[in-house]
């Protein structure tokens, strides 16, 4: 018996935060990063959970351009993806052409946690964890049987059999094995805790800067970001750009200022020089 899915309830990647799977049947864990969007070049070398933290992918926009990658296998049938970066809905795509997809999506900032079931490009069911009078797809009710069976909601599919809920993780986990029974999804609890698995950027920097990204990280002393993937760590684009607004400040604004935080906003006209230089003419 494998480790089913409702161990995923509450579960999160070393982000801390989030949990986020795309399942597959009917592809391989390569294609099913290909329609995600990975490029079609080999991926990093496999990575197990805690060492993602090292890539430091963007969970938010206003650390830079936002960057996504996953780390993909295969397991009871399914190829799934994991993915660290910002919620990304690749449901659809990743079901055209006959191929079965779930979707997993577990925020602890932003509830409810949603599954999503879909089919040959089209969301056909699914709902929130404890927010299932809530039904999504173009056949919102496929599912409904089986949550009354499971004693979450009565036959009208509007109300819970018990209201007044004490144990929301109880529940979710039975939600979610609604999902586990009727598609026969199992995941490894291991890819959480040891398992490697091979590494793919599916989105944001790569960037045309990225060799003169390398250069700066090699003459400052900094990590060098993968070169197979070549996704630019949010920390060290940050530290970058920082550097590369103070170096490029017009003499004018700095006032004579001495070296440290950059002050007012970054405009990329005019001559610029280093305001270290400036001598107070």
């Amino acid at each position: 018996m494998g480790d089913g899915i409702q161990w995923m309830v509450g579960a999160t990647t070393s982000s801390g935060w989030m949990l986020d799977v795309h399942f597959a049947r009917g592809i391989d864990s390569v294609e099913l990063a290909l329609r995600m969007g990975a490029p079609r070049t080999a991926g990093a070398q496999p990575m197990t959970d805690a060492e993602m933290v090292s890539l430091d992918v963007d969970a938010y926009p206003d650390r830079g351009p936002g960057s996504a990658v996953v780390r993909a296998g295969e397991h009871s049938g399914w190829a799934f993806a994991i993915t660290y970066g910002p919620y990304l809905n690749r449901l659809e795509e990743v079901s055209r052409d006959g191929v079965e997809a779930v979707h997993y999506h577990y925020n602890s900032e932003h509830p409810p946690t949603t599954v999503l079931y879909a089919r040959d490009g089209r969301t056909i069911c699914g709902f929130g964890l404890c927010e299932e009078r809530n039904r999504y797809g173009q056949d919102p009710d496929l599912l409904l049987p089986d949550l009354v069976a499971a004693g979450v909601l009565r036959s009208d599919g509007a109300t819970y059999c018990d209201p007044d809920i004490d144990d929301y993780a109880d529940r979710k986990r039975r939600g979610l094995a609604i999902f586990e029974e009727r598609f026969d999804l199992s995941l490894p609890r291991t890819v959480l805790t040891e398992d490697p698995l091979p590494v793919y950027a599916i989105m944001g920097s790569p960037a045309p800067d990225f060799e003169e990204i390398c250069e700066w990280a090699v003459a400052n002393g900094r990590p060098l970001p993968s070169e197979r993937l070549r996704l630019i760590p949010a920390g060290l684009r940050k530290d970058y750009e920082r550097t590369q607004r103070w170096e490029q400040r017009p003499r004018h604004l700095t006032g004579g200022v001495g070296r440290g935080a950059a002050i007012g906003p970054f405009h990329t006209s005019g001559t610029l020089q280093d305001p270290a230089q400036n001598t107070g003419q």
